[in-house]
């Protein structure tokens, strides 16, 4: 295996081969033949594998570490000849879960475990996951409970004053520890991580923070290929505007998918439409009374709202007259027979019948809902890559599983309706709390939970998924534990543990004062225009903008996307355009501002990338400096820790402390106007932060702005 080449996140390795070529050489004459091979960080979601698949090498873990780091290798190369006894196969072999080429904290905890083992008598495989990082820098940059060790017969405050007594005073990367009660404080040393850091982050680049070794199949076999996970989210009813309600879900499924796939897992982003039912008969009545062919190509989505809320205002009112006539005793036979609601319902029945008149009406309102959707998700740079939805599952699959659980006991006949009575299978608290389960009405038709169960089989047979989330407000709670629970009982427990339901909270505040619901595309639309009016308040820069308006847009996004994640998850919010759309304390605006004066500082300075790249680091000595290094360092942390909290709160507090402690240095660490070395160098820090803040807006689904 000879050579290397890193670029756009593809690894390719070349190995060498004899071969004839007679057209050029002669029959006789050999030729090295250099094949390559390519190892791709890209999404694929048509490619089980992260190798090419026409040819795989056979790479052992330390040699496809290594050939995908190289780019990288070198700074910390430069830390590791500070270390007499480690090295990066030695630390492959001994510590397979990490990965010092991208993460550099992982390297200072190898360090602090080899160092430490010797003094505590503790074996550094059992310190070294009980090394936790700290989220405030004047705590240190790890801290160690000693507690955590185990060791019995000592006093933990006793162990941390001897051990500090004897760790080296000239130990290469860190300050002498400091304890306190029954933890020890570590202080990275500022010159050697500043030294390596930031040539490492200008040189991974966006690839800064990803770990594609997490979402292998088997890290010590890469050629097994990557797992594959499907996130389902958003999932808007068509023909209806995209409801704020359908925010959350669609915000957070999208951190998650990126989340996933800078993990080097194989995403597949599902949208499950609501797209069925006898509402879309409703809709079809109205369509055909009041439609409008011209409204309905300029502006479908609205427009078959308009019809619906027509349609089914004049259906409540009639079903309230047939009611009134009723008490009166008078036959309301026929009246209900031609009611509207009865004409949705036999609507809906010729859908369901394959009829292809009412099939082509139905799929026409789908299909320019869709149109329109992907128009609102491309402003919030969202993307899929399957639009599924209710009517994909078939009659032919949801009878088929109605059989198998009718079959193994699961269902049973309770007064013409189809029920699981999950108190009668399951004993205990467990059975109380999941109750019962309607899947077929009395009159045949199939609920909710009886197309999620035939479609969860189904998405399973069809993407062979090593992990499925579902992206759903909390109100489904009951129904997703339901349905998880009814695979598991149909004998299909290791599909059921491969499903993960990710809930969250409600926004409020998001009705009119009438009580109508706010849409979310005018919601972006008043965020656009307080954003664009705010901009044009400072006139020299406003001119500077290339596309204010679109400017404006992106501001207004970054306003209700850093709002949504700011808070855990699970917890309700109240949706407040004035807080949201300011640029003072922890805001979308702000966080774009941060990025922006970093993008005006690199374009001020007039500093080139070659001159970057040979900048004096030694010289970043103060204490504002090696702050921002040792925050920049946590990144690839906070982004793993981020897969296991799966919450983009995770993200969003760190992008903010980031930003905070940038912002507090500036006074410092002036850059136009200081002597061209010093120039330099601080410019140096100040890219490999502007990297940094990108990478972790671009994960949250924010798109950095250059200026504003």
């Amino acid at each position: 295996m000879r050579g290397w080449c890193l670029r756009s996140g593809t690894i390719i390795v070349r190995t060498t081969q004899l071969f004839r070529n007679q057209q050029s050489q002669g029959p006789n004459r050999p030729l090295v033949f250099t094949r390559l091979y390519y190892y791709t960080s890209s999404n694929n979601t048509n490619a089980n594998n992260s190798y090419d698949n026409r040819t795989r090498p056979h790479l052992s873990l330390s040699q496809t570490r290594a050939l995908s780091t190289m780019a990288t290798a070198s700074p910390m190369n430069q830390l590791l000849l500070k270390l007499d006894h480690l090295t990066l196969d030695s630390i492959a072999e001994k510590y397979p879960a990490t990965y010092p080429e991208i993460n550099p904290l992982d390297l200072y905890r190898v360090h602090i475990s080899e160092v430490l083992a010797p003094i505590t008598g503790v074996a550094a495989e059992k310190i070294h996951p009980v090394i936790q990082w700290t989220n405030a820098l004047d705590k240190g940059d790890f801290t160690l409970p000693i507690p955590a060790l185990r060791i019995k017969g000592a006093k933990p405050d006793a162990l941390g004053a001897e051990w500090v007594a004897k760790f080296p005073d000239d130990d290469p990367l860190f300050e002498k520890p400091t304890a306190a009660g029954a933890f020890l404080s570590f202080f990275i040393k500022g010159a050697p991580l500043a030294q390596s850091l930031i040539p490492m982050i200008r040189s991974l680049g966006v690839d800064y923070g990803r770990n594609r070794f997490l979402g292998l199949k088997n890290p010590k076999n890469p050629s097994e290929g990557k797992k594959r996970i499907v996130v389902e989210f958003s999932s808007p009813n068509i023909a209806k505007p995209f409801h704020a309600g359908h925010l959350r879900s669609t915000i957070i499924g999208s951190f998650l998918a990126n989340l996933y796939e800078g993990a080097g897992w194989d995403v597949v982003r599902i949208n499950y439409l609501g797209d069925w039912g006898k509402q879309y008969g409703l809709l079809a009545l109205a369509y055909n009374k009041y439609g409008d062919e011209e409204a309905l190509k300029k502006d479908p989505i609205n427009h078959l709202f308009h019809l619906y809320v027509r349609i089914n205002a004049e259906k409540e009112d009639e079903l309230a007259t047939i009611e009134a006539k009723k008490k009166e005793g008078e036959d309301v036979t026929e009246l209900l027979a031609n009611s509207l609601d009865e004409q949705a319902r036999g609507y809906f029945r010729k859908m369901t019948d394959r009829d292809e008149e009412a099939l082509a009406l139905w799929k026409r309102f789908r299909d320019l809902s869709i149109v329109r959707y992907k128009a609102t998700y491309a402003r919030l740079n969202i993307k899929f890559d399957e639009y599924s939805g209710e009517s994909q599952v078939s009659e032919e699959a949801m009878e088929k599983v109605a059989k198998e659980m009718a079959e193994k006991g699961i269902t049973r006949e309770d007064q013409g309706a189809t029920i699981i009575d999950f108190t009668e299978l399951l004993p205990g608290k467990e059975g109380k709390r999941l109750g019962k389960a309607v899947i077929r009405k009395r009159d045949g038709t199939a609920l909710y939970l009886t197309r999620d169960i035939a479609e969860l089989l189904g998405r399973h047979e069809k993407y062979k998924f090593d992990h499925m989330i579902y992206v759903v407000a909390s109100q489904q709670d009951l129904h997703l534990q339901q349905l998880f629970k009814i695979i598991e009982l149909l004998g299909y427990k290791d599909i059921a543990a491969k499903c993960q339901h990710i809930n969250f909270g409600l926004v409020l505040g998001m009705s009119t004062r009438k009580g109508t619901v706010k849409f979310l595309d005018d919601i972006l639309r008043d965020c656009a225009d307080h954003m664009h009016e705010v901009m044009r308040k400072n006139e020299s820069k406003y001119a500077q903008v290339e596309d204010p308006q679109g400017t404006a847009d992106t501001l207004g996004i970054s306003s209700v996307m850093t709002q949504d994640m700011s808070g855990k998850r699970g917890n309700n919010y109240t949706f407040d355009l004035a807080v949201m759309t300011s640029f003072e304390g922890d805001t979308g605006p702000y966080l774009q501002y941060a990025h922006t004066r970093l993008s005006s500082i690199k374009r001020r300075a007039e500093v080139t990338d070659e001159q970057l790249a040979k900048a004096d680091l030694s010289l970043l000595t103060e204490p504002h400096a090696i702050n921002v290094a040792r925050i920049l360092a946590q990144w690839p942390d906070v982004a793993q820790n981020t897969l296991r909290t799966l919450e983009p709160t995770t993200v969003v507090t760190y992008l903010f402390r980031l930003t905070h402690v940038i912002s507090s240095s500036y006074d410092q660490l002036q850059v136009v106007g200081s002597e061209p070395e010093l120039k330099a160098a601080r410019m140096a820090l100040y890219d490999a932060a502007r990297i940094v803040v990108a990478n972790c807006m671009r994960l949250l689904g924010l798109s950095p702005l250059e200026r504003m």
